[in-house]
């Protein structure tokens, strides 16, 4: 296959092709591509999926340069591995939802695999690090569902834990105190949906969005459950939760286990149930990484830098 990429400035060429065209030299040995250079046009020949990321490499090239002004050999091979681990979605692989977005697509490969493990399991625990969209996709899969008429109900809970601030003192009725641990599973939900029918399903107790501790005593048949910030249930709440699993429902569980607000010795429900029933059939476990945060490009930094801080690394990257 061969393809041709016109580059956007042949003025910053020696800084995008490298010293030496070091950078050209580095993609073309990684991904066994041939890569030529003529009158502002890089040509590439090789096989498909070869030549497509390398063209992706390229174009992400091109825009870190314009970004920072200077382009490193470091950068080259960042890029590269963040070209790996995209990926283009099949319509099998999109969920549908209400919104004007019309649908949601996995964007990394454990977007995919966490995508597929809830289609597939009737309950599917889901850790990673902030932005790599554990949240987002399971409201996602759930609004689908709902579309789909195969569930009649959408539950979203939450733990009250706070997170090094006081739940009591927090102004208002219990609504109200609650209500900022619940909002993000709300921002989600907008995210699929016109405000509107969002409140109609709501006042219809189509969608109820509660605390955890709500759960107790009941039965969910017909149901997506989602469990969020799962990192923060003890051991006996988890155990509650997972146990209000009904006929015709499906169960999602997420959270981040490195941000844990559970008093110093108490074990996380998430960890616990992970390491418990990880080997069962019909449940999934989906761990996504770094390299799937989708959020702002600064995310995957912090949590690189915190990663680094935490592992001993005295040299942290500064770019």
């Amino acid at each position: 296959m061969e393809l041709k990429i016109q580059l956007e400035s042949t003025a910053q060429r020696l800084e995008l092709f490298g010293q030496a065209d070091a950078h050209l030299r580095l993609i073309r040995d990684t991904l066994n591509v041939q890569i030529g250079a003529r009158n502002g046009t890089v040509i590439l020949n090789g096989g498909a999926t070869a030549v497509r990321m390398a063209a992706d490499v390229i174009d992400r090239m091109q825009k870190r340069l314009i970004e920072r002004g200077r382009l490193t050999a470091s950068d080259v091979r960042e890029l590269m591995s963040q070209s790996e681990n995209q990926i283009a979605p099949t319509r099998n692989d999109v969920i549908e939802v209400y919104s004007h977005k019309g649908v949601i697509e996995p964007f990394t490969k454990g977007q995919l695999h966490y995508i597929e493990a809830m289609a597939n399991n009737d309950l599917t625990f889901c850790t990673g690090p902030a932005g790599t969209g554990k949240t987002y996709l399971a409201v996602a899969m759930a609004v689908a569902m709902l579309r789909r008429k195969q569930i009649r109900k959408i539950v979203l809970a939450r733990p009250a834990v706070e997170a090094g601030e006081r739940l009591g003192f927090l102004p208002g009725d219990l609504q109200a105190k609650v209500n900022p641990y619940l909002r993000p599973l709300f921002d989600a939900l907008e995210e699929m949906m016109e405000f509107g029918q969002m409140r109609k399903f709501m006042e219809m107790d189509i969608i109820e969005i509660i605390p955890l501790a709500f759960m107790r005593g009941r039965t969910l048949n017909e149901a997506v459950v989602i469990c969020d910030e799962a990192q923060n249930t003890s051991t006996s709440q988890m155990l509650m939760f997972l146990t209000r699993l009904g006929r015709s429902s499906k169960m999602i569980v997420t959270g981040d286990i490195t941000q844990v607000d559970l008093v110093d010795g108490q074990v996380s429900g998430l960890v616990d149930a992970v390491r418990t029933l990880g080997g069962i059939k019909g449940i999934g476990v989906v761990e996504l990484e770094k390299g799937d945060i989708v959020r702002h490009k600064l995310v995957h930094k912090i949590v690189q830098a915190y990663d680094e801080k935490k592992q001993g690394k005295s040299s942290l990257r500064r770019e």
